[in-house]
C-alpha cells in the first residue's frame, strides 16, 4: 500500500477510535454500558451485512468461517468493548484508554510467544518508548483497582483479536467480517446486559444522534478501515498507533465535554510519535543484508 495512503488511513482511524473515548462517555448518559454498546454493535453489524449483501460480497463460506467471525466479534466488538466501557465504573475514560491501547505490547509479546514474529529490539524500544509517552500524556495517575484490571482484560482481548485478524483476515472480505464480528459481538453483550443490567434506553433527539454516530463512525467505518489496515499491513507496527488514540481521546474530551488539557499532554505525545517511528523504522540496507546471512 501506497504510505501516503496507509498513514492517512490510519490517522483517520485512530481519531475515531479515540473520538469514541468522549462520545461513549455522553452516551452512557442515555443507557448503561453493555446495553448501550450492544444496541451500537448490533445496529451496525445489521445495517453493514445488508449493504455487503447487496453489493454481492462474498459471505463466509461453511461452518469454519462463520464460526471464526463469532470468534472475532466476540473478542474484538464484545471483550474489548466490554471492558473499556464497564472499567470507567472505577477509572477514568482516559485512564480506560491508555489501558486499552497497551496493546501494541502484548501483540508483540503474544506474536513472538505464539506467531513465530520476530521483532527487533528497536521495536520493542519504540513500544516502550510509546508506552511511557502515554503514561505521561496522562500525568502517571493509574491507579491500581477493579477498573484497572478490567481495563487490561480488554487490553489483551483487542491484541487477540489483532493477530486472529491477521491469521483469518485473508480468507474473508474485510467489510464481510466487519459486519458479522460486529453482529456476534453485539449480541454477546446484549446477553451480557440482560444478565448483568436493567437495559433501559432514554430516547430523545441527542440519544439517537450519539447512537447513530458510535453505529455508523466508530463502528461501522472504524473497524472497516481498521480491519484492512490489519490485513495489508504488519498487526505490530499498526498496533502501534494505537498510542494515538489516547491523544485524540483527550483533544476530543476538551472539545466535546470540556475537560482540561495539561501541559504534559504535548511532551508525552512527543513520546508517543517517537514510539511510533522507532517501531516502524525499517532496518538498514546493511543491517538487513547482515541478518540474512546470519
Amino acid at each position: 500500500m501506497n504510505k501516503v495512503r496507509y498513514f492517512g488511513l490510519v490517522a483517520i482511524t485512530t481519531f475515531i477510535m479515540g473520538l469514541a473515548f468522549p462520545v461513549g462517555k455522553i452516551a452512557l448518559r442515555y443507557a448503561p454500558p453493555f446495553f448501550m454498546m450492544s444496541i451500537r454493535f448490533v445496529f451496525a453489524g445489521i445495517l453493514l451485512a445488508l449493504i455487503v449483501r447487496l453489493l454481492g460480497k462474498r459471505q463466509p463460506r461453511g461452518g469454519r468461517q462463520w464460526l471464526q467471525a463469532a470468534v472475532i466479534g466476540l473478542v474484538q466488538s464484545g471483550a474489548v468493548m466490554g471492558c473499556a466501557y464497564y472499567s470507567m465504573r472505577w477509572i477514568t475514560s482516559g485512564e480506560s484508554a491508555i489501558i486499552t491501547c497497551s496493546n501494541p505490547l502484548i501483540v508483540i509479546v503474544l506474536g513472538t510467544l505464539f506467531g513465530g514474529a520476530t521483532y527487533r529490539a528497536l521495536q520493542w524500544l519504540g513500544v516502550a518508548v510509546g508506552l511511557a509517552g502515554v503514561a505521561f500524556a496522562f500525568g502517571f495517575q493509574l491507579g491500581f483497582q477493579p477498573g484497572t484490571f478490567i481495563g487490561l482484560g480488554g487490553a489483551f482481548s483487542f491484541a487477540v483479536a489483532t493477530l486472529l485478524i491477521k491469521r483469518w483476515g485473508p480468507g474473508f472480505d474485510m467489510t464481510v467480517l466487519a459486519a458479522y464480528q460486529m453482529l456476534a459481538g453485539g449480541l454477546g453483550l446484549l446477553a451480557l446486559s440482560l444478565i448483568t443490567e436493567q437495559p433501559r434506553f432514554t430516547f430523545s433527539t441527542s440519544s439517537v444522534l450519539v447512537t447513530l454516530w458510535l453505529s455508523l463512525i466508530c463502528s461501522i467505518l472504524q473497524f472497516a478501515l481498521w480491519f484492512y489496515l490489519l490485513r495489508t499491513g504488519d498487526p505490530a507496527k499498526t498496533s502501534s498507533f494505537l498510542f494515538l488514540v489516547p491523544v485524540f481521546g483527550v483533544l476530543s474530551s476538551w472539545l466535546l465535554l470540556g475537560e482540561q488539557v495539561h501541559w504534559y499532554v504535548g511532551v508525552g505525545g512527543a513520546f508517543i510519535c517517537a514510539g511510533i517511528v522507532l517501531v516502524n523504522r525499517e532496518p538498514r540496507k546493511r543491517e538487513a543484508a547482515a541478518a540474512l546471512s546470519a
